[in-house]
């Protein structure tokens, strides 16, 4: 027979108790754990009851780690499990301690799930297929990744995309119309936009040369082509890749016979 003749509060850690049986050390156990099961001083233990209090110790001390963890910001179930595992807590006692978790409102993925969303919208304008692969990261169902997604409406990714784009545009002065609008493309579709939406906001983007900005920009480009082919090529051969190239970058037809007849008229 084992019986409890001393409880003495933990120094380093007030929520903790050590347990005395027949005058020696036992085994510590959390406060609650103490309550849970109305250890008291003078309490017969048999090695089973002593098996489960160590067992729902062990439970409670992963759920303290996984509370612990949450309080500095929200995390998904997969988060708490896989942290949990690092710090070698059993199985068994994991999934213990997660529901319990789940059970105080501390650990929702479907809450996790929508709070992520508003985040990368609102921070980084993702769209939705870049936020269904933070989802797959943090370990979310499927089904739940579909549900919250559902909730990001057409008209609000036509309006982040655009505001992307719309950023593109400032920073890309010294590109033709085309050649915005591919970095455009490719970057909405980097973002995580859809095809449909990435043309639909190609659509609605205005971009404008004046005659001045097109001269600017051939200083900057159409010299460096020039230069290029003017090393390999003579003639009409030197006159049909320039053109060529220049065609690609998006630089209007006229505007590119105008600049290749005054090079011609520089030799």
């Amino acid at each position: 027979m084992r019986v409890i003749t001393k409880i003495a509060r933990q120094k380093n850690n007030p929520e903790r108790y050590n347990i005395y049986l027949n005058e020696e050390y036992a085994f510590p156990v959390d406060e609650a754990i103490l309550i849970q099961f109305g250890l008291t001083k003078g309490k017969v233990l048999v090695e089973f009851d002593i098996q489960e209090i160590a067992y729902e110790d062990e439970i409670r001390k992963a759920f303290n780690k996984g509370l612990n963890f949450l309080s500095y910001q929200m995390r998904s179930e997969h988060e708490v499990k896989k942290k949990l595992s690092s710090l070698e807590f059993g199985e068994a006692v994991i999934l213990e301690a997660i529901q319990k978790l789940k059970s105080y409102g501390f650990l929702n993925d479907e809450s996790y799930s929508k709070a992520l969303l508003d985040t990368k919208k609102a921070t980084m304008k993702k769209g939705p297929r870049a936020i269904r692969q933070d989802l797959i990261k943090k370990g979310i169902d499927k089904n739940l990744q579909d549900e919250v997604l559902e909730t990001f409406s057409h008209e609000e990714q036509v309006k982040l995309a655009t505001q992307l784009a719309e950023k593109v545009i400032r920073s890309e002065k010294k590109k033709t119309p085309a050649q915005i609008k591919a970095k455009i493309q490719d970057f909405l579709m980097r973002k995580g936009y859809s095809f449909t939406i990435v043309d639909e906001v190609l659509g609605q983007v205005e971009i404008e040369q004046a005659e001045d900005e097109w001269q600017s920009l051939l200083e900057a480009q159409g010299e460096k082509v020039w230069k290029k082919y003017a090393s390999k090529y003579t003639g009409y051969e030197l006159k049909m890749k320039t053109k060529q190239a220049l065609y690609q970058k998006g630089f209007p037809v006229d505007i590119i016979d105008r600049f290749i007849e005054e090079k011609e008229n520089e030799q």
